[in-house]
């Protein structure tokens, strides 16, 4: 019988849980969403008064996002369409007349006006504050003009979602301009100025047609990175905010594909540029940061992000230390650091790990105050631990973590709770979501589900393949173009490695279960390695990889019109045309001729399959 803390698999444990925590710019304010758990999981708006460490409930749920300005004075969120402002000094709310139904709504950095986008095919944006609700861009109803498709404004279009970009406008520091994202036939980026007119962004948009992220801050005008169709080459841009006119300030180059470093780029306060790239030279494979071409962080910190600034007690105002999160060793866990900035006195790159705990932190910074998970710190100081209402977790995993084989993998084998050596046990390799998503990471959230899966008679076995992040970039790229490869020899490779250690794995019993991306991979696995993986559970697989969105599939596989072989082997209706039909595969939200398929299942019917499937 499923756990009623598993009915939306994992997603239930966060309820109760502070999530999109903001830190207004003079780190007195932090603002949060919270829930009061998994009986009321509709989200409020909360505030925590830093001085005063203490937390004030500022609007009732439930609220799925919302915004603030640049100092944490006033926020903005939707609600059926309809526009709320809070004023986060005195705590009142207050309903905004619209002309139009209301998604996305921002306050400018000074909290004056709020802009917002028209929900709808073809969005619009409109701002709204004491001068009345203006149109700034939009164009309804003249869809003919880009070949059939929509115009939007202020929406990322589905390439951006692929890289991350999940906004399609952005405030001047000022708040008298907004930098907005065209989307029709293609995506075009335009200054809009509040008082009156507009200037076009220029750059080679045929050569670079992905508008990776986009950033406007204190310090300089907007930064944009920008990479060709096949992602093996990018710029970054700065874009002068009263022509339009970019300059390069940095290209980024891989015979693979560029992989932008999330927060970048941004200015830096003495005014360089920062910029995520790739060390790969002199014996050395990392995921760095340059400043003007300058190497800030050692080549041994893989870095995940980078979260903002922090002052830094000694240097000029100007040179503030970066907070990051990144990985320094050991790929399972992810930690917080301060980076120096400032490189003068023949200093060399600096990091230091400031969440002291082995674990898989996570960190938000504005002002002098840094989030770490839930904890508020100021300075050296802590200052408050933000409340949550989240349900203890239903396990307490205890996987054993490995680096296996000659590639050294990062794996993990799970056993049942009060497991006793001695007897062989099945096998069960779960996929999670696949390649370019990690599983073999030190939270126990991550664990949860599959400790069930233990508990229900299985070692499981998770492995994080090459493909993976958080090792290194050629450990992540080496899949270019032969991921199906790759992946199913690293998963083999890392079983009968795991033997030799896990004397009590049998190694005749093996499922597998994956999602999305995993699914795909588990139905390969038992389609062309089934000497290997015995039946599988496949969830939403991606059947073709030619259906899918072009910068994702084509980050893999390259140029579908160039390489349609590439695409063939990768392609599970091809593996299956190819196979045996009696090959023990459930197929969940998708089919295959021939096998079985279901629109949904449990937890116990997906265990059901695995437990007979092949037996009969």
């Amino acid at each position: 019988m499923d756990y009623p803390g598993l009915a939306g698999r994992t997603g239930h444990f966060s309820y109760g849980a502070p999530r999109d925590v903001t830190v207004g710019g003079d780190g007195s304010r932090v603002t949060f969403l919270r829930s009061a758990g998994p009986e009321d999981p509709y989200p409020a708006l909360w505030l925590l008064n830093v001085p005063l460490a203490s937390e004030i409930k500022i609007a009732e749920g439930p609220i799925d996002a919302y915004a603030v300005d640049r100092d944490a004075r006033v926020a903005a969120f939707a609600r059926d369409g309809r526009l709320f402002r809070a004023d986060l000094i005195d705590g009142t709310v207050t309903e905004v007349a619209t002309d139009e139904p209301v998604s996305d709504p921002r306050p400018d950095p000074i909290g004056r006006n709020i802009g917002y986008v028209t929900p709808g095919g073809s969005a619009a944006l409109r701002v709204v504050g004491p001068g009345g609700d203006r149109l700034m861009a939009g164009e309804p109803g003249t869809a003919w003009r880009e070949h059939g498709g929509l115009i939007s404004w202020g929406v990322p279009d589905p390439a951006a979602v692929q890289f991350g970009r999940r906004r399609g406008w952005w405030w001047s520091p000022d708040g008298n301009q907004i930098l907005a994202a065209r989307t029709a036939a293609a995506t075009s980026l335009h200054l809009l100025d509040l008082n009156e007119g507009w200037v076009d962004v220029h750059w080679d948009r045929e050569t670079y047609p992905y508008v990776v992220n986009v950033r406007w801050a204190e310090g300089g005008g907007p930064l944009i990175t920008v990479l060709r169709r096949l992602q093996q080459h990018g710029l970054v841009l700065a874009i002068d905010p009263r022509t339009g006119e970019t300059q390069v300030h940095a290209e980024l180059a891989d015979a693979r594909w560029v992989e932008p470093v999330d927060g970048t780029p941004r200015h830096l306060p003495d005014g360089r540029v920062l910029v995520g790239g790739e060390l790969a030279h002199d014996g050395f494979d990392a995921r760095c940061l340059f400043a003007d071409g300058s190497l800030l962080t050692p080549p041994g910190l893989y870095v995940r992000q980078v979260i903002g600034t922090l002052p830094r007690q000694g240097t000029p105002s100007g040179a503030p230390d970066l907070v990051v999160v990144g990985t320094d060793g050991d790929p399972a866990t992810q930690s917080v650091f301060r980076v120096r900035t400032s490189l003068g006195g023949g200093g060399g790159a600096e990091a230091r790990k400031i969440s002291l705990t082995p674990g898989w932190h996570r960190a938000v910074a504005g002002g002098d105050v840094l989030v770490v998970d839930d904890t508020v710190w100021r300075g050296e100081a802590r200052v408050a631990t933000l409340g949550n209402f989240a349900a203890p977790l239903p396990y307490h995993p205890r996987p054993t973590f490995e680096r296996v084989t000659d590639r050294r993998l990062p794996a993990a084998v799970l056993y049942p709770a009060g497991f006793v050596g001695g007897s062989k046990i099945p096998v069960l390799v779960t996929l999670g979501d696949g390649p370019g998503h990690q599983q073999v990471i030190s939270d126990p959230a991550a664990w949860q589900e599959r400790q069930w899966w233990a508990d229900s008679g299985f070692a499981v076995v998770s492995v994080d393949s090459r493909g993976t992040p958080g090792v290194a970039p050629s450990f992540e790229k080496v899949v270019h173009r032969r991921l199906v490869d790759v992946a199913l020899t690293d998963h083999a490779d890392a079983l009968h490695v795991l033997l030799g250690k896990h004397p009590d794995l049998d190694l005749s019993s093996v499922s597998v279960l994956g999602s999305g991306l995993g699914g795909w991979l588990a139905a390969m696995a038992v389609l062309r390695r089934p000497e290997v993986f015995h039946r599988a559970v496949a969830r939403r697989p991606v059947t073709d990889w030619a259906e899918l969105p072009a910068p994702f599939a084509e980050r893999y596989l390259g140029d579908r019109l160039d390489v349609a072989d590439v695409y063939a082997h990768h392609s599970l209706l091809e593996a299956a045309a190819q196979s045996d039909r009696d090959r023990p595969l459930l197929l969940v939200g998708a089919t295959l001729p021939g096998f079985d398929s279901v629109p949904a299942a449990t937890l116990d019917e997906e265990l059901a399959f695995l437990r007979t499937a092949g037996t009969q």
